[in-house]
């Protein structure tokens, strides 16, 4: 039993990030379907990266430097897979006007400028966002903010019907309904990573997550009838820098 809950998690790993993983772990269409509960495990190991290289850099630089080096160390961990995702997304939504077009546009491996201008401003939003915490909760929030925008992207597996027909696509093999106990299993992991932060910021964070995670879904579920692998990278971009807005807001006494 562990060895294959193991193989599910290196499947993610594997599947989300260029990490290296166990030779002896196999690969199948059935193992990726049941990997979707560690999803916000990868995010704990891709925030983890972040958080190691910030605090060593932080050692030698101001924080904005620390910020920049350990954005860079994670993009490097995933190939900016979801950075991709979100550029095409945002291209399909900004340039078609019917479900066929969107489709086509998400599947063009060419980046249209509306594409362009989303990957910068999230990665601009995620650097000035950090920059701008306490240095000390940054790690903290690069475990949290990881693993909860992946689960946030989980969310949309459980509810939402995958709309692409192509089978050789990567992400059909995950667009399978996940079980009560695999979500909850993946909700526990992210709710081991908000712990250490202020229970009102976290809250706060998770507010805007899921208010972004809500916002998309409806702009998915109006245009496209469910959701790609492309929006699930968009998802994750989008609620993970909505969970970094609340920690940084300031409220009104």
């Amino acid at each position: 039993m562990l060895k294959r809950e193991l193989t599910y998690f290196f499947g993610a790993v594997r599947f989300f990030t260029r990490l290296p993983v166990p030779g002896w772990v196999g690969h199948s269409a059935e193992a990726l379907q049941h990997s979707a509960r560690y999803f916000p495990a990868v995010g704990l190991v891709v925030g983890g990266i972040g958080a190691v290289v910030y605090l060593v850099a932080l050692q030698l630089w101001t924080q904005p430097v620390a910020v920049l080096l350990a954005m860079a160390a994670t993009l490097y961990a995933t190939g900016a897979f979801h950075e991709d995702g979100l550029g095409d997304t945002v291209d399909g939504l900004g340039g078609g006007w019917e479900k066929s077009r969107i489709l086509e546009i998400m599947k063009d491996s060419r980046v249209g400028s509306y594409g362009v201008v989303a990957m910068c401003l999230a990665l601009l939003g995620k650097f000035t966002l950090l920059a701008g915490l306490d240095p000390a909760q940054v790690p903290f929030a690069l475990l949290a903010g990881h693993a909860l925008s992946r689960f946030c992207a989980t969310l949309l597996l459980a509810t939402m019907d995958y709309v692409r027909d192509d089978a050789q696509s990567k992400a059909r093999p995950l667009a399978s309904r996940l079980s009560g106990g695999a979500l909850l299993f993946a909700w526990l992991t992210v709710l081991a990573a908000l712990l250490p932060l202020p229970l009102a910021q976290a809250v706060a964070g998770c507010l805007g997550a899921a208010l972004a995670t809500l916002w998309l879904a409806a702009k998915f579920k109006r245009w496209l009838g469910g959701y790609t692998g492309d929006c699930l990278g968009a998802v994750q971009q989008v609620s993970e820098i909505a969970f970094y807005l609340g920690l940084l807001a300031h409220w009104p006494a």
